[in-house]
């Protein structure tokens, strides 16, 4: 059964049925938000009908999805999501915390957040006959592409800046994509994307622009949906009338109003009791979002993006105001942070067993921020979300440790050292 019945513009609320429109609203250019038919997944689905199944993916939510899982065998298509929650006692302690975990998107197929969207957007292009899907990315959204289009056979070009970091492209590359490096911005591979896209008859799967990315990055919302109800229930010092804050890095803004989006499904199903707290992290050099909400407005200025976290390393934000708002209607905030306090963020996650790449560690620093200033409190439940494995950027990495020392085979210079 269907629940997806059509999309209602972020701006001018005006609704289209699921054929008219594609990406975003003829008449001013806002995100579409796809509806689902809520009264008709009441009737047919309680909670324990979703969180009993043993599908342990994405795939489990498909009552809550636009679109109906793949056919076929198990590929890495059918094994997005689920990513593991751990919890984080020294980091909480050293933060004068209570309760702190971290859900490590890093285990996806191709290692970030990102594959959740893709994942989505390739179901898509089956259900419509794509024969081409594309894409702009700095790494993550085009390495995911790769990978579930390379699980089921379906064609994939991804334009890249070619300052994408090179283990990123190599991905890209493996997976069997058509790879273009643009000699210029993220965003000047989104407009080339877009127009391409117009002139070849290509699905765009876009960030902000494609309204399903936002619908596969909201599966994370209804896992820790899960995960937070089980928790409630087994720690019992976690109180029960106090939100959850999760922390969320942000670039172009689609991770943060897909999560947002997720949660807004749970409580129109009157599945939560209330909204859980969101906080968008942003790199001071990538700050347009959050320059807009501590400006308290809806208008999105660009800025000129320089941070060592690339993949939250945009100019234009293509889904900014609907980033606006999921820090704002969750009584949340926005919160800067330097390119140092995410190598530090990246160094403190390390010796706790989580590698994460500049943009995953970055909600991370934002955190540190935020408890040094009183922004959260130390009995709030907070989780700490890390979107990508730092195995993307292994140069960003090295600039947050010290060198191996090179030493002479003897016992001699090996006492030196130590």
């Amino acid at each position: 059964m269907s629940t997806f019945i059509g999309y209602r513009c972020s701006l001018c609320v005006t609704q289209y049925l699921p054929g008219q429109v594609t990406y975003t609203c003829p008449k001013d250019g806002g995100n579409l938000d796809v509806e689902l038919d809520y009264d008709a997944i009441r009737k047919k689905y309680q909670p324990e009908d979703i969180t009993s199944r043993r599908d342990f993916s994405l795939w489990r939510y498909e009552p809550l999805l636009p679109v109906g899982v793949p056919k076929g065998e198990a590929t890495p298509l059918h094994l997005a999501g689920w990513t593991p929650v751990f919890g984080l006692p020294r980091l909480a302690e050293k933060l004068g915390l209570k309760h702190l975990w971290l859900k490590d998107e890093s285990r996806n197929p191709s290692a970030s957040f990102k594959d959740r969207a893709s994942a989505i957007l390739v179901a898509r292009a089956q259900e419509i006959n794509a024969e081409v899907v594309v894409t702009a990315s700095t790494g993550n959204a085009g390495a995911a592409l790769a990978c579930m289009s390379a699980a089921i056979g379906q064609k994939a070009i991804i334009f890249a800046p070619k300052s994408a970091p090179p283990a990123k492209v190599a991905q890209l590359l493996i997976f069997g994509a058509k790879v273009i490096l643009v000699d210029g911005t993220y965003d000047d591979a989104f407009d080339l994307t877009v127009k391409a896209a117009d002139e070849f008859g290509w699905y765009c799967r876009n960030t902000g622009y494609n309204p399903f990315t936002a619908e596969g990055k909201k599966t994370a919302a209804f896992e820790i949906w899960e995960w937070w109800t089980a928790a409630q229930k087994q720690e019992a010092p976690v109180s029960t009338q106090t939100p959850l804050t999760v922390f969320v890095s942000v670039g172009d803004g689609n991770i943060i109003s897909g999560i947002h989006k997720g949660f807004k499904d749970l409580l129109a199903l009157g599945w939560i009791p209330v909204m859980p707290r969101i906080i968008g992290v942003q790199a001071e050099g990538s700050a347009a979002i959050a320059n807009a909400f501590q400006a308290n407005t809806e208008e999105i200025t660009p800025v000129s993006a320089r941070t060592l976290a690339d993949s939250i390393s945009v100019d234009l934000p293509r889904d900014g105001v609907r980033a606006v708002r999921a820090a704002k209607e969750t009584n949340g905030t926005y919160i800067k942070v330097s390119d140092d306090e995410i190598l530090k963020a990246i160094a403190e996650l390390g010796r706790m067993g989580i590698f994460a790449e500049p943009a995953g560690a970055a909600s991370y620093a934002g955190l540190v921020k935020a408890a040094a200033a009183g922004v959260v409190r130390s009995d709030d439940p907070i989780l700490v979300l890390n979107t990508g494995s730092g195995l993307k950027d292994v140069k960003a990495a090295m600039q947050a440790v010290v060198e191996a020392p090179v030493i002479k085979p003897t016992l001699s210079a090996l006492k030196k050292v130590l």
